[in-house]
């Protein structure tokens, strides 16, 4: 009996060995995403907010920066991040 339950122990270990190694190939590029896509929109709806509550009344610049930020989460959301 006490064999037994040390051949289970042993394939416990081996089964959390390889996920040790493995886990540091993990990839959290959505995460990035989700968290650049979120200060992002932070951002102008701070600056919105700013120019009266009224996204149309939000100046061009505003919405360029929205944009140029959106865009550069892109990459962010790309690029592996270990």
């Amino acid at each position: 009996m006490l064999f037994k339950a040390g051949a289970e122990m042993n394939t416990i270990v081996k089964l959390l060995i390889m996920v040790a190694l493995f886990a540091n190939t993990a990839h959290s590029g959505p995460l990035a995403y989700a968290i650049c896509v979120g200060g992002c929109t932070g951002a102008f709806i701070a600056c919105v907010a700013a120019a009266g509550g009224v996204a149309a009344v939000a100046s061009i610049a505003t919405t360029v920066a929205y944009e140029t930020c959106m865009a550069a989460c892109v990459s962010a959301g790309l690029l592996p991040t270990p």
